[in-house]
């Protein structure tokens, strides 16, 4: 499935020809959302563990993900990566309310398409895909430092539902956790 929005940006499900392009904006975007006190050794051993070209492959081929990206004028400007199934931990699985539910593991926008609306379509795109699914809800963590973040997803719809901790690199950072009902 291909949805075309605004500034020609076209989202679709990524493809294994999209990897070492998908790993190196993840690798570019992934540190837009840590807080300013995570040192860059944290945030590289991160996007080695997670977010390298094989990492994704692996993803490419779970079941139980769903990668998207956005592309325009042939570049990937974005992606998200759902995650089907009950949340990974019984302390996230008291917070989420609606079941079945769909985790927003990744969200993530180049810089340079920052306020173009990419982000947006993506975001709806993987909702979308979510509710297709049968989907209850949708949810996510997002760094309790990153304001801009939390913004943006309140736009979309979703509430603060609890906290959780999150293992970067050495450091163990404080999340908000959020979720949207679909229905």
């Amino acid at each position: 499935m291909r949805a075309r929005y605004a500034r020609c940006v076209t989202i679709r499900r990524a493809e294994p020809a999209d990897l070492s392009e998908l790993a190196a904006l993840a690798a570019l975007t992934f540190p837009l959302a840590c807080p300013p006190h995570l040192s860059q050794a944290d945030m590289d051993a991160f996007v080695a563990e997670h977010l390298s070209a094989e990492r994704f492959a692996d993803y490419l081929a779970d079941a139980g993900r769903a990668v998207f990206v956005a592309e325009d004028a042939g570049r990937l400007t974005g992606y998200t990566m759902a995650v089907t199934g009950e949340p990974y931990d019984p302390d996230l699985a008291r917070l989420v309310r609606h079941r079945p539910t769909v985790e927003l593991s990744k969200c993530y926008a180049d810089p340079a398409a920052h306020g173009t609306g990419t982000a947006a379509a993506l975001l709806t795109h993987t909702i979308d895909w979510a509710a297709a699914e049968g989907a209850a809800s949708v949810w996510l963590g997002v760094n309790g430092l990153n304001q801009r973040a939390q913004r943006f997803y309140a736009k979309h719809g979703f509430a603060v539902v609890g906290e959780r901790r999150f293992q970067v690199g050495e450091r163990v950072e404080d999340d908000l956790v959020l979720e949207k009902p679909l229905a």
